[in-house]
Formats: C-alpha cells, structure tokens, sequence
C-alpha cells in the first residue's frame, strides 16, 4: 500500500531527500507522496524512510492506494529497471 502525508505536516523537510523513489514533493500546502513512486521502500530498505524520521507521525498508509508485498516489489522493479533484485 502506497503511503500519504496528512495535513498535519509541518513541512520540515526530513522526509523527502530520504525517499529513494522520489515519490515526495513538496505539494499546494504540505509534502504529497506519488502512489506510483511509492514502494514503501520494498527494494532499498526495511522500513519506510519517510515514517521513520518524520517528527510528528504524519504519513500513514493510503488506503485509496492498497497494494500487497508482491505488487510493491514489481513496482520497485520498474522504477529501477532491474527486473530480478529485490533486497
């Protein structure tokens, strides 16, 4: 399941440069995750790095955006053109 950011971020900058997909920009008023950029981390890491350093708990799973483990690597395959690896 893709992450979301909710309107409680206080825009402070920690979670994006840690996304290794580049799935968080800055949106209108706070940070947006890209469903389609976001593995969770399946492939690069353990946990979700966004959630990890984020201060005040404000990304959540996206349950408009459900995906199993499986869905989440194949999406982590072709964002990085690697069609075997998985970490």
């Amino acid at each position: 399941m893709a992450l979301k950011i909710t309107d409680a971020c206080v825009n402070c900058d920690v979670c994006e440069p840690v996304c290794p997909n580049r799935a968080i920009a800055m949106g209108p008023e706070y940070y947006t995750i890209d469903p389609a950029r976001c593995t969770e981390c399946v492939g690069h890491h353990d946990e979700p790095q966004c959630v990890a350093v984020c201060p005040v708990e404000c990304i959540v799973p996206d349950a408009l955006h459900s995906e199993s483990r499986a869905q989440l690597e194949a999406k982590y395959r072709v964002l990085t053109g690697d069609p075997e690896r998985i970490a």
